[in-house]
């Protein structure tokens, strides 16, 4: 029987509804990226504001209730009635996609928000929300609930200077958490203030009286130097700033010694975190102008490419432009086409400039660049050795790996284990159907102080990405890999501890694209065995087993604390670990890149000083230290 499609069964969805039926489609999803970037849409109008001189402040709150203000001393939004839709601008703004002032470039030259949704998809994606504008002497405030209207914009009193300041409950009906995440809110603030040179930006938790300012006269070029500080710098930090055709290009960059690239790209202070044609315009001058100095100069006749111009390069590319064309209303990725062009231009112009002016710091550059040229051709020839030795590719297993039956990669699991002992116990334990076993003998590369040749060299690394199906680098790609679900599996112990960190920084500096998806896993096997009348119950940390000690008794009670997985029998594997009804897995992600970068390069970096810092800093939080 055919289905009726006729006239009636069109749906028109009026004002906010479409945001409220698809909040996905303009937030992202509704999890806890989506509940922040209602945060930063709100924040945006402050920063547009910034971008033509009215706004020199900002002040962001998260309130115990679990609310959030976001204030602003720009101009406010406008007040009076809007010609032709007869309410408030602000009114207007608040309820009404593709309402805004930045259509006409005029109000706004420089603008993040160009879709026109953005504080209108707060509003709607809200429980509530409040608005005060200071305009005219005058404060005005007008409410909304689940985005509609509860009042006119009203006049509440005298106003001290101008601004707008708003106030939103996220509806915990939509968003699956609704809790706001300090540092994730004060990382975008800090960016913020980075790209916005003078721009004083303040946030505070009441939750906890946790508070931050950020202000940075320096501007990008202080943004470098937040990067680098754990790092060896290669000279100077080079910065320029031109305005061609209608496009401001500001750069900043400074090689370190160390062998990991380091590059975020930037449009109308969005973080395009996919880059686009302004990065790729940076990263095409940028080995134009090298190769060219190398030439000139009789360096090296044969040249480098892209991925050894990156080597150690930690770079800020940040572009504004009047009609910004993002992919997508989360703008992950700049798709204007002129702007490859301009920024290659810029770029290649100020940076042989700089060569041609700074011959010591263009020569360390440069043979940095060639050191890695070799480094690169020698992990070619170690990477085609690795392809020729796979097992993989004559139907055999890389090492000890004890495979699944499943070969959809969206059912596969791989449980990466610590050791033979462990290994046999999970390949005992384990449904052999989807779940595959790969042990590990001894500690895994640090890769934070490895080049490419030697990460090729090593044999625990070489079986692991065999395992996974898939290589690294520039032949990384995401569809060849095995198996949706990569679990790192190891010991409670310190040795434990320090594998899984080696294991997530290789994962981090090679295989970010796993994470990114979502498919890389921590195992959290069971720090207790308790049995007490004849019961047996497994606890997962101290706070579990105080609570069961509390509302138990120590009585009539037999404890075993796990050292190894290897002390498990594969039953108890099963039940424990491998389960997926019952076991706990900690999904691995990146809420914060640059804390990241900072964190693997202050632990598993060359320098000693910053390490000692860090360690005298955290050391009295230690709790349960297996020594």
């Amino acid at each position: 029987m055919t289905q009726e499609y006729k006239a009636a069964n069109i749906t028109v969805l009026k004002g906010l509804e479409a945001v409220k039926r698809r909040p996905a489609m303009y937030v992202g999803d509704t999890g806890l990226r989506g509940l922040h970037h209602i945060v930063y849409e709100a924040i945006d109008n402050g920063i547009d504001e910034a971008a033509v001189g009215y706004c020199k402040n900002i002040f962001v709150i998260i309130h115990k209730d679990g609310s959030i203000t976001v204030e602003d001393d720009g101009r406010g939004i406008p007040i009076d009635e809007h010609p032709e839709e007869k309410r408030s601008a602000v009114e207007v703004v608040m309820t009404t996609l593709h309402a805004g002032g930045k259509f006409d470039n005029k109000t706004y030259k420089v603008s993040g928000g160009l879709h026109g949704i953005g504080i209108s998809v707060t509003n709607a994606l809200s429980k509530w929300l409040e608005v005060e504008v200071r305009r005219d002497d005058t404060v005005y405030k007008q409410r909304y609930e689940e985005g509609v209207p509860q009042t006119p914009a009203i006049a509440i009193g005298k106003a001290d200077g101008t601004g707008t300041k708003i106030t939103f409950m996220p509806n915990s009906e939509i968003f699956q958490d609704t809790n706001f995440h300090f540092d994730t809110i004060a990382t975008r603030l800090r960016e913020l203030a980075f790209l916005n040179r003078g721009l004083k930006i303040k946030i505070k938790d009441e939750r906890d009286g946790n508070e931050k300012e950020f202000h940075y006269e320096g501007g990008i070029v202080s943004f470098i130097g937040h990067l680098n500080k754990n790092k060896n710098g290669m000279g100077e930090i080079v910065y320029f700033e031109k305005k061609v055709d209608g496009l401001d290009v500001e750069v900043a960059l400074q090689y370190n010694d160390g062998y990991r690239e380091n590059i975020y790209s930037f449009a109308n202070n969005i973080n395009t975190i996919e880059g686009g044609t302004h990065y790729s315009g940076f990263l095409t001058a940028l080995t134009r102008a090298i190769n060219s100095y190398i030439k000139k100069n009789k360096m090296n006749s044969g040249g480098v490419l892209g991925e050894d111009v990156r080597e150690g390069l930690t770079a800020i590319i940040s572009v504004k432009l009047s009609n910004p064309q993002f992919e997508g209303q989360t703008k992950t990725k700049l798709g204007n086409g002129s702007v490859k062009g301009l920024v290659d231009r810029v770029v290649f112009e100020k940076l042989s400039e700089y060569f041609e002016e700074h011959p010591k710091d263009a020569k360390l550059i440069i043979g940095k660049c060639i050191s890695a040229s070799y480094a690169r051709e020698a992990a070619r020839k170690a990477r085609e050795l690795t392809r020729r030795k796979s097992v993989l590719a004559s139907g055999g297993l890389p090492g000890k790996l004890a495979d699944c039956q499943e070969k959809d990669p969206a059912k596969a699991e791989l449980f990466i284990v610590e050791g033979d002992s462990a290994g046999g116990s999970s390949i005992g334990g384990r449904d052999r159907k989807f779940q595959a076993i790969l042990p590990l003998r001894g500690k895994v590369l640090n890769v934070e102080k490895a080049r490419l040749d030697k990460i090729f060299s090593n044999k625990e690394i070489v079986t692991l990405i065999t395992a996974l199906g898939i290589s690294i680098g520039d032949d990384l790609d995401i569809n060849k890999l095995r198996y949706h679900k990569v679990i790192i599996t190891v010991d409670s112990d310190i040795d434990g501890q320090h594998i899984c960190t080696l294991l997530l920084t290789f994962f981090y500096r090679y295989l970010r694209l796993l994470i990114d998806r979502g498919y890389l896993y921590i195992a959290m096997p069971p720090l207790y065995k308790i049995v007490k009348h004849k019961k047996v119950y497994y606890l997962y940390n101290e706070r579990e087993m105080e609570e069961f000690l509390k509302e138990n008794g120590k009585d009539n009670i037999s404890i075993q604390r796990y050292k190894g997985l290897g002390e498990m029998n594969p039953e108890q594997l099963w039940e424990t670990t491998l389960n997926p009804e019952i076991r706990k897995l900690k999904q691995v992600n990146v809420e914060d890149a640059i804390k990241a970068d900072e964190i693997f390069s202050i632990l598993m970096g060359e320098l000693v000083e910053p390490r000692k810092e860090f360690i005298s800093k955290y050391a009295k939080e230690v709790k349960n230290l297996d020594i």
